[in-house]
């Protein structure tokens, strides 16, 4: 597999990595400038020379992956015997420049219910680079006809019919964004139920009203759930104070509500 491949394959799974180039090479080098090679959390994907060079730069970009970095920077490599070293030495004689671009894990969002605000929700998210999940138990709602306004955008949209939605929710990779408002209360109560036994899920937001709410945070307290953990699901979804009941107005505040979350991701 190549390099590109392999970082769209890591996309596609949620992961992070980074991008290594060749910017310069002056004098003797072991590969031109533009070589390239993407390293990932346990495998890297092509060489841009091998020995001491490659090490070095495999050591720093893991180091940007753990600390969770999004800025990209250059590292030069004199490549004599003079050269401060930590895997051998490589006395080409040449110099050496490699820019490190760290490519984060794109953010998972997953709706589901895609009624009207669903549908618009989804469309607005659809215009952003994250992995979207459209769950619906209801597979009309999901006829790719009916969907070819979010599946134009540059998100990663996976829909996905399931008579059992919570199944599909226990799926998702920890930290994805959840924003719960199928057409049956039921089913939205197993989904909360289903979120909260998951405790590790970047944001969860159940649209309906403060009666509604009032009636799941007792009904979640007697599956047991403590009140520090009901409180994690946000209900009503979007931005305090906003006003209007359209579904559009409801989409635009929930998608705001959610930018700060998913800030981190879009730096590319």
């Amino acid at each position: 597999m190549d390099w590109l491949q392999a970082l769209q394959d890591l996309r596609s799974a949620g992961l992070p990595s980074v991008l290594a180039t060749v910017t310069e090479a002056r004098g003797h080098a072991p590969r031109e400038a533009g070589a390239k090679m993407l390293v990932g959390a346990e495998s890297t994907w092509g060489s841009i020379g091998g020995g001491n060079l490659e090490a070095t730069v495999i050591d720093r970009a893991r180091a940007l992956l753990r600390s969770g970095s999004t800025v990209p920077e250059s590292l030069p490599f004199p490549l004599n015997e003079h050269a401060v070293t930590e895997h051998g030495q490589q006395c080409c004689g040449g110099v050496v420049c490699v820019l490190l671009e760290p490519f984060p894990a794109r953010a998972t969002v997953a709706i589901f219910g895609m009624g009207h605000v669903g549908h618009e929700l989804a469309r607005i998210l659809s215009r952003l680079p994250i992995q979207l999940h459209l769950v619906d138990s209801r597979a009309d709602q999901l006829n790719p006809a009916h969907l070819a306004d979010i599946l134009a955008g540059p998100a990663e949209v996976q829909p996905k019919h399931s008579a059992v939605p919570d199944t599909t929710l226990a799926g998702l990779p920890p930290g994805s964004h959840v924003f719960i408002m199928t057409h049956d209360h039921a089913e939205d109560f197993l989904l909360c139920d289903a979120a909260l036994r998951r405790g590790n899920l970047g944001s969860v937001g159940l649209i309906g009203s403060s009666a509604k709410w009032s009636r799941f945070r007792q009904k979640l307290q007697a599956e047991g759930h403590s009140s520090e953990d009901i409180d994690t699901i946000s209900c009503p979804i979007g931005l305090p104070g906003l006003p209007g009941k359209d579904p559009a107005a409801i989409a635009v505040s929930a998608a705001a509500s959610l930018l700060p979350a998913l800030s981190k991701h879009l730096a590319i």
